[in-house]
């Protein structure tokens, strides 16, 4: 598995301790940017990462902004992302088991750094169920088809 890392200013720390986490796992990575605290635009790097991971440069992305909203509204706004904004570890597990998310959304200025890797080792850990919840997914992307063309 191949993870996309992007973030905004308000995300640059926890991205750093994500990057140090995936490495101790063995998990290799793509960082999208941003590379300091210095003021950026959420968007700009959440299409960079969003289009690696659709383009099959990665498998799944790990964005973070301050909260990780902005983040995900702009990620989702990309065909065939499904990000899922996680503050806890239960719904990280439900947005892969039940969603098949393709990107995990975490808040840098709201999520200790220990709930972050916990968070995140659920969500890489937590496979999709598919089932009933595979109709649910094929339907979000008919949506995403009749809306976005394609």
């Amino acid at each position: 598995m191949k993870v996309a890392l992007a973030c905004d200013h308000g995300g640059f720390k926890l991205k750093e301790v994500i990057k140090s986490y995936l490495e101790e796992l063995g998990i290799e990575y793509v960082d999208y940017g941003t590379f300091s605290e210095e003021s950026v635009d959420y968007p700009d790097y959440a299409y960079k990462a969003a289009k690696g991971i659709v383009s099959g440069e990665a498998d799944r992305g790990i964005f973070i902004c301050g909260t990780g909203i902005g983040i995900s509204i702009a990620a989702n706004k990309v065909k065939g992302i499904r990000a899922a904004l996680c503050y806890n570890v239960y719904a990280a597990e439900m947005s892969r088991r039940h969603n098949d998310a393709n990107v995990l959304c975490l808040g840098g200025r709201v999520l200790g750094e220990e709930l972050a890797k916990r968070i995140v080792k659920a969500w890489l850990e937590t496979p999709f169920e598919g089932g009933r919840h595979e109709r649910r997914v094929k339907k979000i992307a008919e949506i995403e088809k009749n809306e976005c063309g394609g």
